[in-house]
């Protein structure tokens, strides 16, 4: 077995579902190593399953993002074993229920822009120093909900978010990391059903194609 020093490390964020859970196993499958964060255990173990049956490797990480004593606590674990990173997806996301702009549910708008935001905020500030070493990239994923009704607190902290990772990809062109920000095509998730139940999912894309998709741009 290939120990994972001699391959290059990929941490990804919300890697337990969804298109997260796509890219970590893509990745995994090409002979990257995986540190795969999110705060549910049995789909980080379904990935780890699914990769290692591939020959690939995984560090399962089962923790949440917004925590950021143990969010630093890896980014310096990272550090001590491989002293850089070559590649972060963050497609950690909080989803709130939509509903209109004037009945917004406090604890879900906070929620929202804990994970979002902030979180995005501090792991750029913890995982900058890593990928620069790595010569690294920085991959985040679109949606431009904002401004669409009903999805105020989800589309603001998006926007948000992205508007973060674009400042960050302007600051970072000549020093680096690159920063890449990617808008994946409407795809059959969980978050997608819920946004819009009973909708056609015939004609939507399928989250291993898209991931495959979008890592040909790295």
């Amino acid at each position: 077995m290939i120990d994972p020093s001699d391959k290059k490390i990929a941490l990804v964020t919300g890697a337990s579902r969804g298109l997260g859970f796509a890219f970590a196993s893509a990745l995994g499958q090409e002979g990257w190593h995986v540190l795969a964060v999110a705060r549910t255990t049995g789909g980080l173990e379904e990935l780890d399953d699914q990769v290692q049956s591939a020959g690939g490797s995984t560090t399962l990480a089962p923790m949440d993002i917004t925590d950021d004593a143990a969010m630093l606590h890896l980014a310096g674990s990272i550090g001590q074993r491989w002293g850089k990173l070559d590649l972060w997806v963050h497609a950690a996301i909080h989803a709130a229920p939509l509903s209109p702009a004037g009945h917004l549910d406090p604890k879900d708008f906070d929620k929202s822009t804990a994970c979002n935001l902030r979180a995005t905020a501090a792991l750029i500030t913890m995982l900058d120093p890593l990928l620069r070493a790595g010569n690294g990239t920085a991959l985040f994923l679109d949606d431009p909900r904002g401004g669409e009704k009903f999805f105020g607190a989800y589309g603001a902290t998006k926007a948000g978010q992205i508007a973060l990772a674009r400042s960050w990809k302007s600051e970072s062109e000549k020093i680096g990391p690159r920063v890449l920000i990617e808008t994946p095509r409407p795809m059959a998730t969980a978050t997608r059903a819920r946004f819009f139940p009973g909708e056609d999912r015939a004609s939507l894309a399928d989250i291993h194609d898209e991931a495959r998709r979008i890592l040909a741009a790295l």
